[in-house]
């Protein structure tokens, strides 16, 4: 019998604003909605109950949904960049899914309909 790969695709959408920073120094403050889109991978050979998913998922989208990243511990230093953004959100992200026994394989943030940066696990 062939063993199954479980995969869960999710999607968010987070209104939050942030500012770059610049050599000369920080640039206005404008708004995005965030898109968020999840590829996460049972472990073992089981399914995961997709409220058990979002509920984890959402405790992490909601600290930052309709705040200035700007002022968020994790961006007081680095630079609310989409890439900055996308390593914070799977940082976040896959320690939490850990506890469902998955592991989030694949994250992709966008800024608008036409940028996204993503990390990818798989080789």
């Amino acid at each position: 019998m062939e063993k199954y790969y479980h995969t869960y695709k999710i999607k968010y959408y987070v209104n939050a604003s942030h500012a770059m920073r610049w050599k000369d120094g920080e640039g206005k403050q404008h708004n995005h909605t965030w898109e968020i889109v999840c590829e996460i991978h049972s472990k073992g050979d089981h399914m995961i109950v997709f409220n058990d998913i979002e509920n984890e998922m959402k405790k992490i989208v909601d600290t930052f949904s309709g705040k200035f990243l700007n002022k968020l511990p994790y961006f007081k230093e680095v630079n609310p960049t989409t890439e900055n953004v996308t390593v914070w959100l799977f940082d976040q992200l896959n320690p939490a899914l850990e506890k469902l026994d998955a592991e989030l394989v694949r994250i992709e943030v966008g800024e608008s309909p036409t940028r996204s940066y993503c990390i990818d696990t798989r080789h």
